[in-house]
């Protein structure tokens, strides 16, 4: 039903020898300040309507819709469409700027924008019938990811091939029984679609206060020191990571730095090293309070959330999750999630007003 793995596994662990007592624990390379009676914002469940039940349904209903090639007329906004093209700027062919046979949803936003005195991409194909071909000319942002077309102005030469409709299908018993393993009739679907989006509600809420909990931890942890050769180890994940997505567009690395994430080697360093040393002083501070508290999950515990892990992320074969994903980091994420909800039993849920949030979002980013 959902990928909760995905997003709490932290990598890294150590064995740490505690020391201290009460409300505050150390070791040697962190204290913790405090760890109850944490203040929290204060999460809302998000109430689950009609509107947003048949909202989803909808949604739902679009993933089966069909494609109609229509003729005739014109092509509209809403209309989907065939379509090849050439861009050029100052008329040399740049990188991107030129395919064949692209599915695009006039009015969708996925391609150039409006931007000062020229039409957006997408708006300067209404009007044309199918077998037309002509030019047209956008001006990219100024923030546009690729700096080099950034503020530029590029021509683009057009031939619209064809323009379908999607058509919605209609909710029956029949369309339920086809994509439903619970429900047969149109009420039952849409009760087992109320069930799911209130159990996606709770489910947020826990994430939120678990995740706040969490760094409400960290904000009450000192770090004495790092132990360097897990800093370096997170390093080079993250860098590992992102030299292996520029390989896959085929770029140098600092070329994909400041095409793709516009952001200089010494930018990309500078943060990767920062979150490296959060990723490691947060496992520090699980580990240390799990220790403490004495929240470390049996081997048999392990076992079983590694199983329910696996069903959620789709694998039949818990060995093969464990092997993709890595054994270590699994248990760090089961551990980390008791250590949460430890801190989740132990908070103060406040309610903050519009503008501290806002604060707090600010400080956060400077």
């Amino acid at each position: 039903m959902n990928k909760r793995w995905t997003a709490v596994i932290l990598s890294g662990m150590m064995a740490l020898s505690l020391a201290g007592c009460g409300s505050e624990v150390s070791d040697d390379y962190i204290t913790i300040k405090k760890y109850k009676k944490l203040e929290i914002p204060k999460v809302e469940k998000t109430e689950v309507t009609d509107e947003s039940v048949d909202y989803t349904i909808n949604s739902q209903l679009s993933l089966s819709q069909e494609r109609e090639e229509v003729t005739g007329r014109e092509a509209e906004n809403g209309d989907t469409v065939d379509i090849d093209y050439v861009g050029t700027v100052n008329g040399v062919e740049f990188g991107g700027g030129s395919a064949s046979g692209v599915m695009l949803v006039l009015g969708s936003g996925q391609f150039v924008r409006a931007e000062g005195d020229y039409k957006g991409f997408e708006e300067q194909i209404e009007g044309h019938e199918i077998g037309d071909n002509f030019d047209i000319q956008v001006q990219f942002p100024e923030d546009y990811r690729d700096q080099e077309l950034a503020g530029s102005v590029a021509a683009f030469n057009i031939t619209l091939n064809a323009i379908y409709e999607m058509k919605l299908p209609e909710l029956t018993d029949e369309w339920v029984q086809e994509n439903s393993e619970e429900s047969k009739t149109v009420e039952e679907y849409k009760e087992e679609i109320r069930k799911q989006m209130e159990e996606n509600s709770e489910l947020q809420v826990t994430n939120a206060l678990q995740s706040a909990a969490l760094e409400a931890l960290l904000e009450e942890t000192e770090v004495k020191k790092f132990p360097e050769d897990e800093v370096e180890a997170e390093y080079k994940t993250t860098e590992d990571n992102y030299k292996k997505l520029a390989d896959g567009y085929g770029l140098e690395f600092e070329e994909f730095l400041s095409t793709y994430m516009s952001m200089t080697m010494e930018d990309f360093e500078k943060r990767t090293q920062e979150s490296s040393e959060k990723i490691v002083k947060a496992n520090l501070a699980c580990s240390l309070l799990a220790k403490e508290k004495k929240l470390e999950p049996s081997e048999k515990e392990y076992e079983e959330q590694m199983k329910e892990y696996a069903e959620n992320a789709g694998y039949d074969d818990v060995e093969a999750f464990k092997e993709n994903v890595g054994e270590d980091l699994l248990k760090k994420a089961i551990l980390q999630r008791k250590v949460a909800e430890y801190l989740v039993d132990h908070c103060v849920q406040v309610e903050y007003s519009d503008a501290e949030v806002s604060d707090a979002d600010n400080s956060e980013s400077e």
